[in-house]
Protein backbone atom coordinates (compact mmCIF):
# COMPACT_ATOMS: atom_id res chain seq x y z
CA UNK A 1 0.00 0.00 0.00
CA UNK A 2 2.81 2.39 0.89
CA UNK A 3 4.58 1.68 -2.39
CA UNK A 4 1.33 2.32 -4.27
CA UNK A 5 0.81 5.66 -2.50
CA UNK A 6 4.38 6.74 -3.30
CA UNK A 7 3.88 5.80 -6.94
CA UNK A 8 0.64 7.73 -7.15
CA UNK A 9 2.26 10.81 -5.52
CA UNK A 10 5.19 10.64 -7.96
CA UNK A 11 2.69 10.40 -10.80
CA UNK A 12 0.82 13.46 -9.58
CA UNK A 13 4.09 15.43 -9.33
CA UNK A 14 5.11 14.43 -12.85
CA UNK A 15 1.72 15.36 -14.23
CA UNK A 16 1.92 18.74 -12.42
CA UNK A 17 5.36 19.42 -13.86
CA UNK A 18 4.14 18.41 -17.30
CA UNK A 19 1.17 20.79 -17.00
CA UNK A 20 3.52 23.60 -15.98
CA UNK A 21 5.84 22.92 -18.93
CA UNK A 22 2.86 22.75 -21.23
CA UNK A 23 1.50 26.02 -19.90
CA UNK A 24 4.88 27.74 -20.37
CA UNK A 25 5.31 26.42 -23.89
CA UNK A 26 1.75 27.32 -24.86
CA UNK A 27 1.68 30.45 -27.10
CA UNK A 28 0.15 33.45 -25.34
CA UNK A 29 -2.03 35.21 -27.82
CA UNK A 30 -3.36 38.10 -25.62
CA UNK A 31 -0.04 39.53 -24.35
CA UNK A 32 1.35 40.93 -27.65
CA UNK A 33 -2.01 42.57 -28.30
CA UNK A 34 -1.91 44.27 -24.88
CA UNK A 35 1.67 45.34 -25.55
CA UNK A 36 0.66 46.85 -28.85
CA UNK A 37 -2.22 48.71 -27.21
CA UNK A 38 0.09 49.97 -24.42
CA UNK A 39 2.68 51.09 -26.96
CA UNK A 40 0.05 52.93 -28.99
CA UNK A 41 -1.33 54.62 -25.86
CA UNK A 42 2.17 55.65 -24.81
CA UNK A 43 2.94 57.13 -28.19
CA UNK A 44 -0.42 58.88 -28.29
CA UNK A 45 0.21 60.47 -24.89
CA UNK A 46 3.68 61.53 -26.00
CA UNK A 47 2.29 63.05 -29.16
CA UNK A 48 -0.37 64.99 -27.25
CA UNK A 49 2.07 66.21 -24.58
CA UNK A 50 4.80 67.22 -27.03
CA UNK A 51 2.29 68.86 -29.36
CA UNK A 52 0.67 70.80 -26.54
CA UNK A 53 3.98 72.07 -25.15
CA UNK A 54 5.26 72.78 -28.62
CA UNK A 55 2.27 74.85 -29.71
CA UNK A 56 1.70 76.58 -26.39
CA UNK A 57 5.30 77.21 -25.29
CA UNK A 58 8.00 76.39 -27.81
CA UNK A 59 6.40 78.00 -30.87
CA UNK A 60 5.63 81.44 -29.30
CA UNK A 61 8.99 81.59 -27.55
CA UNK A 62 10.73 80.56 -30.76
CA UNK A 63 8.96 83.32 -32.68
CA UNK A 64 10.07 85.88 -30.09
CA UNK A 65 13.65 84.65 -30.40
CA UNK A 66 13.46 84.82 -34.17
CA UNK A 67 12.07 88.38 -34.15
CA UNK A 68 14.74 89.44 -31.64
CA UNK A 69 17.66 88.36 -33.81
CA UNK A 70 16.01 89.07 -37.14
CA UNK A 71 17.41 92.59 -37.35
CA UNK A 72 20.97 91.62 -36.54
CA UNK A 73 23.32 91.69 -33.58
CA UNK A 74 23.79 95.47 -33.73
CA UNK A 75 20.09 96.17 -33.31
CA UNK A 76 19.95 93.64 -30.49
CA UNK A 77 22.81 95.29 -28.58
CA UNK A 78 21.36 98.77 -29.09
CA UNK A 79 17.95 97.67 -27.84
CA UNK A 80 19.22 96.12 -24.61
CA UNK A 81 21.94 98.67 -23.80
CA UNK A 82 20.08 101.99 -24.10
CA UNK A 83 19.56 104.25 -21.05
CA UNK A 84 15.93 103.26 -20.57
CA UNK A 85 16.75 99.58 -20.88
CA UNK A 86 19.66 99.78 -18.43
CA UNK A 87 17.50 101.67 -15.89
CA UNK A 88 14.79 99.04 -16.31
CA UNK A 89 17.28 96.21 -15.84
CA UNK A 90 18.67 97.80 -12.66
CA UNK A 91 15.20 98.32 -11.19
CA UNK A 92 14.14 94.79 -12.15
CA UNK A 93 17.21 93.36 -10.44
CA UNK A 94 16.48 95.38 -7.27
CA UNK A 95 12.80 94.47 -7.18
CA UNK A 96 13.26 90.80 -8.03
CA UNK A 97 16.27 90.36 -5.72
CA UNK A 98 14.50 91.99 -2.77
CA UNK A 99 11.33 89.97 -3.31
CA UNK A 100 13.28 86.71 -3.56
CA UNK A 101 15.17 87.44 -0.32
CA UNK A 102 11.89 88.21 1.47
CA UNK A 103 10.21 85.09 0.14
CA UNK A 104 13.21 82.89 0.94
CA UNK A 105 13.26 83.95 4.60
CA UNK A 106 9.49 83.84 4.97
CA UNK A 107 9.15 80.67 2.91
CA UNK A 108 11.58 78.64 5.00
CA UNK A 109 10.03 79.95 8.21
CA UNK A 110 6.49 79.22 7.05
CA UNK A 111 7.46 75.73 5.87
CA UNK A 112 9.09 74.95 9.23
CA UNK A 113 6.01 76.23 11.05
CA UNK A 114 3.59 74.15 8.96
CA UNK A 115 5.71 71.00 8.98
CA UNK A 116 6.70 70.85 12.64
CA UNK A 117 3.97 72.53 14.67
CA UNK A 118 0.26 72.05 15.19
CA UNK A 119 -1.65 75.23 16.01
CA UNK A 120 -5.06 76.80 15.57
CA UNK A 121 -5.41 78.29 12.10
CA UNK A 122 -2.71 76.08 10.58
CA UNK A 123 -4.97 74.85 7.79
CA UNK A 124 -6.12 78.40 7.02
CA UNK A 125 -2.52 79.55 6.79
CA UNK A 126 -1.75 76.63 4.48
CA UNK A 127 -4.60 77.70 2.20
CA UNK A 128 -3.68 81.40 2.27
CA UNK A 129 -0.15 80.64 1.10
CA UNK A 130 -1.61 79.33 -2.17
CA UNK A 131 -3.86 82.36 -2.62
CA UNK A 132 -1.38 84.39 -4.73
CA UNK A 133 -1.47 81.64 -7.36
CA UNK A 134 -5.22 81.89 -7.83
CA UNK A 135 -5.65 85.66 -7.52
CA UNK A 136 -5.10 87.90 -10.54
CA UNK A 137 -1.99 90.12 -10.19
CA UNK A 138 -4.14 93.12 -11.13
CA UNK A 139 -6.28 92.48 -8.06
CA UNK A 140 -3.12 92.17 -5.97
CA UNK A 141 -2.04 95.62 -7.13
CA UNK A 142 -5.41 97.16 -6.33
CA UNK A 143 -5.41 95.52 -2.90
CA UNK A 144 -1.98 96.93 -2.13
CA UNK A 145 -3.14 100.41 -3.13
CA UNK A 146 -6.17 100.09 -0.83
CA UNK A 147 -3.91 99.02 2.02
CA UNK A 148 -0.83 101.24 1.60
CA UNK A 149 -1.82 104.10 -0.73
CA UNK A 150 -1.08 107.57 0.64
CA UNK A 151 -4.50 109.07 -0.10
CA UNK A 152 -6.89 106.10 -0.11
CA UNK A 153 -4.96 103.38 1.74
CA UNK A 154 -5.85 101.99 5.13
CA UNK A 155 -2.34 102.73 6.41
CA UNK A 156 -1.99 105.78 4.16
CA UNK A 157 -2.17 108.53 6.84
CA UNK A 158 0.30 106.74 9.11
CA UNK A 159 2.73 106.15 6.24
CA UNK A 160 2.39 109.75 5.11
CA UNK A 161 3.13 111.04 8.61
CA UNK A 162 6.20 108.82 8.74
CA UNK A 163 7.32 109.99 5.29
CA UNK A 164 7.23 106.46 3.87
CA UNK A 165 5.92 106.03 0.31
CA UNK A 166 5.22 102.46 -0.74
CA UNK A 167 2.82 102.83 -3.64
CA UNK A 168 4.17 104.30 -6.89
CA UNK A 169 7.68 103.65 -5.57
CA UNK A 170 10.16 100.78 -5.41
CA UNK A 171 8.97 99.40 -2.01
CA UNK A 172 5.47 98.92 -3.36
CA UNK A 173 6.84 97.10 -6.40
CA UNK A 174 8.85 94.83 -4.11
CA UNK A 175 5.72 94.07 -2.07
CA UNK A 176 3.71 93.26 -5.20
CA UNK A 177 6.42 90.97 -6.56
CA UNK A 178 6.88 89.24 -3.21
CA UNK A 179 3.12 88.66 -3.02
CA UNK A 180 2.77 86.95 -6.38
CA UNK A 181 5.86 84.75 -5.89
CA UNK A 182 5.14 83.91 -2.26
CA UNK A 183 4.12 80.20 -2.58
CA UNK A 184 7.08 79.03 -4.67
CA UNK A 185 9.65 78.58 -1.90
CA UNK A 186 7.12 77.25 0.61
CA UNK A 187 5.73 74.63 -1.75
CA UNK A 188 9.21 73.35 -2.61
CA UNK A 189 10.51 73.15 0.97
CA UNK A 190 7.41 71.98 2.84
CA UNK A 191 7.16 68.45 1.31
CA UNK A 192 10.83 67.78 2.10
CA UNK A 193 10.41 68.81 5.73
CA UNK A 194 7.22 66.76 6.05
CA UNK A 195 8.90 63.67 4.63
CA UNK A 196 12.01 64.08 6.81
CA UNK A 197 10.08 64.23 10.06
CA UNK A 198 11.27 65.34 13.47
CA UNK A 199 13.51 62.46 14.55
CA UNK A 200 16.85 64.02 13.65
CA UNK A 201 15.87 67.40 15.05
CA UNK A 202 14.70 65.87 18.32
CA UNK A 203 17.87 63.79 18.61
CA UNK A 204 20.03 66.89 18.11
CA UNK A 205 17.95 68.76 20.68
CA UNK A 206 18.44 65.96 23.19
CA UNK A 207 22.19 66.26 22.67
CA UNK A 208 22.09 69.95 23.54
CA UNK A 209 22.05 71.62 20.09
CA UNK A 210 20.30 74.98 19.99
CA UNK A 211 17.88 76.12 17.29
CA UNK A 212 20.53 77.78 15.13
CA UNK A 213 22.81 74.74 15.26
CA UNK A 214 19.94 72.39 14.40
CA UNK A 215 18.90 74.54 11.47
CA UNK A 216 22.44 74.94 10.12
CA UNK A 217 23.56 71.34 10.52
CA UNK A 218 20.34 69.35 10.03
CA UNK A 219 17.55 71.33 8.43
CA UNK A 220 19.50 73.36 5.88
CA UNK A 221 21.42 70.39 4.38
CA UNK A 222 18.13 68.53 4.11
CA UNK A 223 16.23 71.26 2.28
CA UNK A 224 19.07 72.87 0.35
CA UNK A 225 18.09 71.61 -3.11
CA UNK A 226 14.40 72.16 -2.59
CA UNK A 227 15.22 75.65 -1.35
CA UNK A 228 17.52 76.29 -4.31
CA UNK A 229 14.83 75.19 -6.76
CA UNK A 230 12.23 77.34 -5.02
CA UNK A 231 14.55 80.34 -5.15
CA UNK A 232 15.15 79.83 -8.87
CA UNK A 233 11.42 79.60 -9.53
CA UNK A 234 10.91 82.77 -7.48
CA UNK A 235 13.57 84.57 -9.49
CA UNK A 236 11.95 83.53 -12.76
CA UNK A 237 8.50 84.55 -11.53
CA UNK A 238 9.76 87.87 -10.14
CA UNK A 239 11.56 88.77 -13.35
CA UNK A 240 8.41 88.25 -15.38
CA UNK A 241 5.90 89.89 -13.05
CA UNK A 242 3.79 92.49 -14.83
CA UNK A 243 0.21 93.00 -13.62
CA UNK A 244 0.65 93.82 -9.94
CA UNK A 245 3.82 95.84 -10.59
CA UNK A 246 2.08 97.86 -13.30
CA UNK A 247 -0.70 98.87 -10.90
CA UNK A 248 1.51 99.92 -7.99
CA UNK A 249 4.46 101.37 -9.92
CA UNK A 250 2.97 104.20 -11.96
CA UNK A 251 5.15 103.04 -14.90
CA UNK A 252 7.40 106.11 -15.05
CA UNK A 253 10.28 105.57 -17.47
CA UNK A 254 13.68 105.57 -15.79
CA UNK A 255 12.14 105.61 -12.29
CA UNK A 256 9.49 102.95 -11.71
CA UNK A 257 9.60 101.02 -14.96
CA UNK A 258 10.81 97.44 -14.92
CA UNK A 259 11.80 95.48 -18.01
CA UNK A 260 8.38 93.90 -18.41
CA UNK A 261 6.73 97.32 -18.27
CA UNK A 262 9.22 98.66 -20.82
CA UNK A 263 8.50 95.69 -23.10
CA UNK A 264 4.78 96.38 -22.86
CA UNK A 265 5.26 100.07 -23.61
CA UNK A 266 7.43 99.45 -26.66
CA UNK A 267 5.09 96.77 -27.97
CA UNK A 268 2.06 99.04 -27.65
CA UNK A 269 3.81 101.97 -29.31
CA UNK A 270 5.47 99.79 -32.00
CA UNK A 271 8.92 100.91 -30.88
CA UNK A 272 11.92 98.64 -31.48
CA UNK A 273 13.39 96.67 -28.62
CA UNK A 274 10.42 94.77 -27.19
CA UNK A 275 11.52 91.40 -28.55
CA UNK A 276 15.16 91.91 -27.64
CA UNK A 277 14.33 92.81 -24.04
CA UNK A 278 11.97 89.85 -23.84
CA UNK A 279 14.73 87.53 -24.97
CA UNK A 280 17.00 88.73 -22.16
CA UNK A 281 14.32 87.97 -19.57
CA UNK A 282 13.63 84.57 -21.10
CA UNK A 283 17.34 83.75 -21.22
CA UNK A 284 17.95 84.64 -17.57
CA UNK A 285 14.96 82.66 -16.32
CA UNK A 286 15.62 79.66 -18.56
CA UNK A 287 19.34 79.61 -17.74
CA UNK A 288 18.61 79.61 -14.00
CA UNK A 289 16.21 76.69 -14.30
CA UNK A 290 18.54 74.72 -16.56
CA UNK A 291 21.51 75.18 -14.23
CA UNK A 292 19.61 74.08 -11.13
CA UNK A 293 18.09 71.15 -13.03
CA UNK A 294 21.54 69.98 -14.11
CA UNK A 295 23.14 70.37 -10.69
CA UNK A 296 20.31 68.85 -8.65
CA UNK A 297 20.39 65.28 -10.09
CA UNK A 298 24.17 65.21 -9.68
CA UNK A 299 23.78 65.94 -5.99
CA UNK A 300 21.11 63.24 -5.64
CA UNK A 301 23.26 60.69 -7.43
CA UNK A 302 26.18 61.39 -5.12
CA UNK A 303 24.12 60.42 -2.05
Amino acid sequence: MAERAVAERAGDERSGAERAVTAQSRPVTGRPARRRRTSRSRWALRLVAVGYVGILVALPVGLVLWRAVDQGAGAFVDAVSGPEAMAAFRLTAIVAGSAVVINTVFGVGAALLLARYQFRGRRLMDLLIDLPISVSPIIVGLALILAFGWTTGWFGPALQDAGVQLIFATPGMVLATAFVSLPLVVREVLPVLTETGLEQDQAARSLGANAVQRFRRITLPTIKWALAYGVVLSVARALGEFGAVRVVSGNVGGQTQTVTLLVDERAEQFEPGAYQLSVVLIAVAALSIVIISIIRPREQSEK
